[in-house]
């Protein structure tokens, strides 16, 4: 199935508040029952064992209402790690307050080098053109410590008829035209790990999860660990 955007709706809360709110309900319900807090929380599990980390400073870009970010942390916290989101995202109206908020630009993010252990987002990552995609993880291992993580959809045609299907069940008007156009706007798993393969990351992987879910990681290089001084040689005069 070729990739094709659609603009979505609430992209530019083009719906009453109430259809945009029922939209936003509608977010959190695929992020609680169709896989993404799990594929979000096995992400930055991996980052945190991998660099053995029992803290991490998350920047969750385009993260909204917050919902990924709460039932992220608080799965994690279950098994000992401690996480402390930031939520950015492009509308204020998307935000609330919850979390530490920052509207900003995911193409240009407001933040100094090294800023977070980890840069991540969930169901961002499908709105972006590829050369707007490769400037966002760029900008990405820029901001982050140890990582770049992705949590999104996978194209493809069954997910997209699930995803008309479903219309019967969505609250929003805005939902039940943004759902089928998030999915034919989705990348492939081979096309996300072309982009990153050459975005200057060490390493990139790739995991699929449940119900059509990516899940990518793009560790940054580390800077090498200055050589220690060698020792003055004793005087012996």
């Amino acid at each position: 199935m070729k990739r094709l955007m659609v603009p979505e709706l609430l992209d530019t809360d083009s719906g009453t508040p109430q259809e945009v709110s029922d939209s936003l309900a509608d977010l959190r319900m695929f992020n609680r029952l169709f896989g993404g807090v799990r594929t979000m929380s096995a992400l930055l599990r991996e980052v945190a064992e991998q660099r053995r980390l029992k803290e991490l400073d998350w920047l969750d870009v385009a993260g909204g209402a917050g919902d990924v970010a709460t039932l992220t942390e608080d799965s994690l916290r279950r098994s000992g790690i401690i996480v402390h989101p930031v939520v950015m995202d492009r509308a204020a109206t998307h935000l609330n307050g919850s979390h530490q908020n920052i509207c900003g630009d995911a193409l240009a993010l407001p933040f100094r080098d090294s800023s977070f252990d980890v840069v991540g987002s969930s169901l961002f990552v499908h709105h972006l053109l590829p050369d707007q995609l490769a400037r966002f993880v760029a900008e990405a291992l820029r901001v982050a410590r140890h990582a770049f993580v992705i949590n999104d959809l996978i194209r493809n045609p069954v997910h997209y008829a699930l995803a008309l299907a479903g219309r019967a069940i969505y609250r929003s008007r805005v939902t039940r035209h943004d759902a089928p156009a998030s999915v034919r706007a989705a990348y492939t798993v081979d096309e996300v790990r072309l982009i990153l393969e050459r975005s200057g990351a060490s390493e990139v992987s790739v995991q699929t999860f449940y119900f059509y879910r990516m899940g990518v990681i793009a560790w940054k290089k580390q800077k090498p660990e200055p050589e220690p001084e060698p020792e003055p040689e004793p005087n012996t005069t």
